[in-house]
């Protein structure tokens, strides 16, 4: 057995064959010469994967498997690590893209050859784009270090003649970091969209003579360097990151994501070291400064940063690590340039951090908080702040409001960023919501940089060009109001919510429609049932019909493309679909294609929960994509009825014998339900019958929501007296 072979686990052996997991266990018992483990643990072991895949090819059981699932194979086993491997992957790629020439003529030696003489060449590419390697993030790595990674390195070079270097990279650190879940605190693409177009209000007018783009962007956090990626056209792209490994990454993913060679793609810095104890950059005075801090931090530095020049606002609390990362944000912005920080709720009201807040208000360096909802980033549970601050100068007139908007807990009625999805992880409205921010934001700063330019302009609460405050939504709340004892900027305290309904005003539209619907609930009440003797039908089950070819049984994944996602929420509440598809950055090639769009009469189960609850794709839903925990079922319409099938899907006899437990969850295996063997035409009796039990459903749903609208639209009319009792 040579040594520093790649090793594959159980998981990985059953994804290159196409089975589950439990199938290898049983090849292992079954099959004496199946391979010996050569690493791992008793209960976790990992086998060498040239072993593994001629005794697959061997047996007849090797799947054809797509070349980037081979080339992640060869990464998450190779002898050193996946992260060592990644990074060894991402220099390979970098020259591969940047110097293909020199690229070809290395591969074309042997093994050993070629890990001899790679050293060289990705010396040069690391120091064109990142300079010397004294300080850069990333390291040339030796030539002994880089032996075992050829074979993935030259399948790496191979992905990427067919997607594109960056889109190789991208594949595999997205597998890297889905690998590992809790070891990445991760950026959500939507909320870095979000956090550059609130530091660049101006977009759009970039066109215009004397309007420019952030020429000079700054991530003290950098993490996995969503929140840089996000950034349009820069100049200069600095970050810091304090694990050295992930710094490593984040810096080959910006070189691969920025034009490479070209003369306009912007300079490149990436450093490693504890941000607030070690400034790489202390002289730097950035356009732009993004950052998601790490939260709850009491070893920051407190004891030892106490005459630090940074606290130009206050010296912050051991509690307010937050605040000492707003100042160093301030601290490295050019006057003028603007800061954008992901923030705890916490961090708003805390008694410890009020007089930092305070004088952030007074010199107007704090310019909005914005309160997203809950689901936006990790720590998932909680609605984290969104801050933006400018830094202030001596042409610059500090401004009398600060803008608050509460994005939080959207209200159905005030037509809020989340009234289709109810916010939630998985159910959060992108769109919605950063239309919602910006929205507010650009109207905000338009009329913040008119004051500011015009001494003397308006320094009442109704500046002209501030917009009309959304109830519940977004508020120019005077700094006046704020600077009492606590300083309290929760969006929450200073923006009541809406009543339901849309306030009293439309109680009566509410109440109009909640008659319409009982009405309809009255009309398709079933009526009484016709009792028999239970049939003794002839039974089949999904698992037969699928192999029959009388339907086809596909799962559900993240989505792809651009069409929206029909979430297990949405199944579960009957709602149109609510999800987001991938970020078209994190989607490698061929995404689009792979995303299962739904067509009318598919039929659509969850797979967690237990509960029996099927629903048939209408005209609406179809061309949605099919999202995760869900399983499709495509009846044959010339064999079987699309809501005869739903229909006996829910069966809760049906439902109960097709379950099993997995960890604490139920888990459904759609293969096991039961259905009778039934003509076609008998069928359709049935999946007439099944289709008006689910109108009925739909509209008992109907009238549950409007009537908790109205019952709740009364309580808030009657308590703020805009509805009088009779």
């Amino acid at each position: 057995m040579p040594e520093n072979t790649t090793e594959v686990t159980a998981a990985g052996i059953a994804r290159l064959a196409g089975v589950g997991r439990a199938a290898v266990s049983n090849w292992r018992r079954r099959h004496a010469d199946f391979p010996k483990p050569v690493g791992g643990t008793e209960t976790s072991p990992s086998f060498a994967l040239a072993e593994v895949e001629g005794w697959l090819r061997d047996q007849g059981k090797l799947a054809e498997v797509p070349l980037r699932e081979r080339v992640w194979q060869q990464l998450s086993g190779h002898p050193a690590g996946a992260v060592t491997a990644l990074v060894h992957t991402g220099c390979a790629l970098l020259l591969v893209r940047d110097r293909p020439t020199a690229w070809l003529e290395i591969a074309a030696v042997s093994d050993e050859r070629m890990a001899g003489v790679l050293p060289v060449a990705v010396e040069d590419v690391l120091t064109a784009r990142f300079g010397p390697d004294a300080g850069r993030a990333v390291h040339t790595p030796a030539a002994a270090d880089l032996l075992p990674s050829v074979p993935l390195l030259r399948a790496a070079a191979e992905l990427a003649a067919e997607t594109g270097a960056r889109q190789c990279f991208e594949f595999l650190f997205g597998r890297q970091l889905d690998a590992n879940p809790r070891q990445y605190t991760l950026t959500p693409p939507g909320l870095a969209e979000l956090m550059a177009d609130l530091a660049e209000p101006w977009k759009e007018a970039d066109r215009q003579p004397g309007r420019q783009p952030a020429r000079t962007v700054l991530d003290p956090a950098a993490g996995t360097g969503a929140l840089l990626r996000a950034v349009g056209r820069p100049t200069a792209l600095y970050a810091q990151e304090a694990d050295p490994d992930l710094a490593a990454l984040t810096a080959l993913r910006l070189a691969l994501h920025s034009e490479g060679s070209r003369a306009d793609a912007p300079a490149l810095a990436v450093h490693t070291g504890d941000t607030l104890r070690a400034d790489a950059f202390p002289r730097l005075a950035a356009d732009t400064v993004l950052c998601h801090p790490p939260f709850n931090e009491r070893n920051w530095g407190h004891d030892e940063l106490a005459y630090d020049p940074r606290w130009e606002y206050g010296f912050p609390a051991r509690t307010e690590s937050e605040l000492a990362w707003v100042q160093h944000a301030l601290a490295h912005l050019r006057e003028g340039g603007t800061a954008v920080l992901l923030m705890p709720p916490a961090a708003a009201s805390r008694r410890s951090g009020r007089r930092i807040r305070a004088d952030l208000l007074r010199r107007g360096a704090l310019r909005a908080v914005i309160a997203l909802p809950a689901g936006a980033a990790p720590p998932y549970g909680i609605p984290l702040h969104l801050w933006v601050l400018r830094k202030p100068g001596s042409g610059l007139h500090p401004a009398p409001e600060l803008l608050l908007v509460d994005t939080a807990e959207p209200a159905e009625a005030a037509g809020g960023p989340g009234a289709q999805t109810g916010g939630g992880r998985d159910r959060l409205d992108w769109p919605a919501v950063r239309n919602a921010v910006l929205d507010a934001w650009r109207s905000f700063s338009g009329a913040d940089r008119a004051d500011a330019t015009d001494p003397g302009g308006p320094t009442g609460t109704a500046a002209p060009g501030i917009p009309a405050a959304r109830p519940g939504l977004s508020r120019a709340v005077p700094v006046i109001e704020l600077l009492d004892d606590d300083v309290d900027l929760a969006p929450a305290r200073h923006l009541p919510r809406p009543a339901a309904g849309g306030g009293a005003a439309e109680l009566t539209g509410v109440r109009e429609r909640l008659a319409d619907t009982l009405r309809l609930t009255a009309r398709l009440t079933p009526p009484p049932a016709d009792l028999s003797d239970p049939a003794r039908w002839p039974l089949t089950t999904v698992g037969e019909l699928a192999r029959s070819g009388a339907l086809h049984l596909r799962t559900g994944g993240p989505g792809g493309g651009t069409a929206p996602v029909l979430t297990e929420h949405d199944v579960l509440g009957g709602t149109p679909p609510s999800g987001t598809p991938a970020a078209p950055a994190a989607q490698p090639e061929g995404a689009a294609d792979e995303a299962l769009l739904l067509q009318p009469g598919d039929v659509v189960v969850p797979v967690l929960g237990g509960g029996s609850v099927a629903r048939v794709v209408d005209e609406a839903t179809a061309g949605a994509a099919l999202g995760r925990n869900l399983q499709l079922l495509r009846p044959d319409p010339a064999a079987l009825d699309p809501w005869f099938l739903a229909g006996f899907l829910r069966g809760t006899a049906n439902n109960r014998q097709a379950s099993s437990y997995a960890s604490t969850a139920t888990r459904l295996d759609a293969r096991r339900l039961q259905l009778p063997r039934l003509p076609l035409a008998e069928q359709q009796r049935y999946g007439e019958q099944f289709r008006q039990l689910a109108a009925f459903e739909e509209a008992l749903r109907t009238a549950g929501r409007l009537g908790g609208l109205l019952v709740q639209g009364m309580y808030d009319g009657l308590t703020d007296g805009s509805v009088a009792p009779k």
